[in-house]
């Protein structure tokens, strides 16, 4: 099955072209010219496309199988990650992967939505949605980077919280309030990285922190276009529109306030070049810790309440 995304079919037609005439078994300078127009054209093309997404088509290169995950970003970023498991009250939830990195010579916290790779891993992970536990276990990580006084990373890459009704429960609802809770209080600089998908409650539990940084085809909303459309219009028709209403992409939040830095992705997404997506990373939190590093901590927990106490204002 391919991975291949509708909107870049001209794309695939243009490089199948290429294909077929630089395997030809004796090339003329016709041939090679040709080729030579056609890369032109190619490469036209997707800065044409890639500049003009709407935000369904965002969306779903947001959701891209091939799409970098966090543990890919671990194992690519940080000079040494050990992870931890737990909640020390009923599991560990693999959709929650946490742990302790190196990351430029300083050790700091990172804690992240895992979806994985492989349908047998989506499915171990749950599809990155993770129940009270996973929350729970984030929860006990932040509390240890506080005590210990190491910044913390999340990387947030999620559909939501799981809605079944083992993790209601449990107390689904409670264990998200508590990460909101006690992340607004912390006494040490926090940074969150939205590397794919953006999922109501479930993301922005780990996601109240003193930065908010967005990859460029990266998603954050409320609720999913699909969910949306459902009880808007009760049509999987709708589903684009839905996105387009919704507003979720960088750019929009980024216009918003909502969003501190947008972090540009190689051309076509960040599963065209995960080795260049995440150097594009690696700057954007160098220089983000850096200028949190030079504020009080005082001062930064203000300006986190202030932050979030302004998010959502309006002017009629």
């Amino acid at each position: 099955m391919s991975d291949n995304l509708p909107f870049e079919k001209p794309l695939l037609d243009l490089k199948a072209k290429i294909d077929r005439l630089s395997k030809t078994s004796h090339p003329t300078a016709a041939s090679r010219e040709q080729i030579q127009e056609l890369e032109l054209q190619l490469a036209s093309l997707q800065q044409d496309i890639y500049a003009e997404l709407t935000p369904w088509e965002r969306t779903q290169i947001a959701r891209h199988v091939r799409r970098p995950t966090a543990l890919d970003y671990a194992n690519l970023m940080f000079d040494r990650f050990t992870e931890l498991h737990g909640d020390r009250t009923f599991s560990d939830d693999p959709a929650i992967l946490g742990g302790i990195a190196v990351f430029n010579g300083r050790p700091i916290m990172v804690l992240a939505h895992h979806k994985g790779k492989t349908l047998k891993e989506r499915v171990d992970r749950n599809f990155g949605m993770p129940n009270p536990e996973g929350y729970r276990k984030a929860l006990r990580l932040m509390k240890l980077a506080e005590r210990f006084n190491r910044p913390i990373l999340t990387l947030i890459d999620s559909p939501g919280g799981y809605p079944g009704m083992g993790a209601e429960e449990r107390g689904q609802a409670q264990a998200i309030a508590q990460n909101l809770i006690t992340m607004s209080t912390l006494r040490v600089p926090m940074i969150s990285v939205v590397i794919g998908e953006g999922g109501s409650g479930g993301a922005l539990a780990v996601g109240v922190t003193d930065r908010i940084l967005m990859l460029e085809h990266a998603t954050y909303s409320v609720i999913s276009p699909e969910g949306c459309a459902a009880i808007l219009w009760g049509s999987s028709d709708k589903v684009p529109e839905a996105a387009e209403a919704l507003r979720m992409t960088a750019a929009d939040l980024f216009a918003f306030g909502l969003v501190d830095e947008i972090i540009p992705e190689p051309v076509g997404g960040a599963h065209h070049d995960p080795t260049a997506m995440t150097k594009h990373i690696e700057k954007a939190l160098t220089t983000h810790f850096q200028a949190l590093d030079a504020i009080p901590i005082q001062d930064l927990m203000d300006r986190r309440y202030e932050k979030f106490r302004h998010i959502g204002r309006f002017d009629e």
